[in-house]
């Protein structure tokens, strides 16, 4: 009797050692997992520059206040590795954004890096608000595939150059704290 539950202790320790509910992954919240910079290049259609647009207006902004709120845009954006805009891109950002405040320049941000080049394969998700007026915003990871399989993290944005509403430019801070 003394050695059956001797054998089922050592059992019932190893079962619990091995249990996926007892494994624990090792999060450390200040150090990524990953880290890439990039950068963001947005040229607002006009109306007569289709060969150099990357984005255009879906809706107007509604009239509400004067800072376009209601206004949806619509983008295939070059993201580059550094601050030139005719560099080699290393993704495509295809999403959408729309001004959602009527009383500061405020946008919310939806869409996906595409990534298809000889360093990455794959795509990131990302999403949130973006407080414009602010020096940086973070905007949420919230998946991704191939290179960036379920990646997890924050995009932190900083304005790097504003040309009226023609063009813009974001620095892209990706910091991913889940790697798969």
């Amino acid at each position: 009797m003394r050695i059956s539950v001797v054998k089922y202790s050592i059992f019932f320790l190893v079962l619990v050692k091995f249990s996926p509910v007892f494994a624990t992954r090792t999060f450390k919240e200040n150090e990524p997992c990953k880290r890439v910079v990039f950068y963001y290049h947005d040229i607002l259609f006009g109306g007569n520059d289709t060969a150099n647009a990357t984005s255009a207006r879906a809706t107007n902004g509604t009239g509400l206040g004067k800072f376009v709120l209601g206004m949806l845009v619509v983008f295939d954006d070059p993201i580059t590795k550094d601050q030139h805009l005719h560099s080699t891109p290393v993704a495509r950002a295809q999403g959408f954004y729309f001004h959602d405040m009527k009383t500061t320049y405020n946008a919310w941000f939806a869409y996906t890096l595409v990534f298809n080049s000889t360093e990455y394969k794959g795509t990131i998700n990302i999403m949130g608000a973006g407080m414009m007026m602010e020096k940086t915003r973070d905007l949420s990871v919230v998946g991704g595939t191939g290179d960036f399989f379920m990646a997890r993290g924050i995009a932190t944005f900083q304005t790097d150059e504003v040309e009226g509403f023609k063009y813009f430019r974001l620095k892209m801070d990706i910091k991913l704290y889940e790697c798969y």
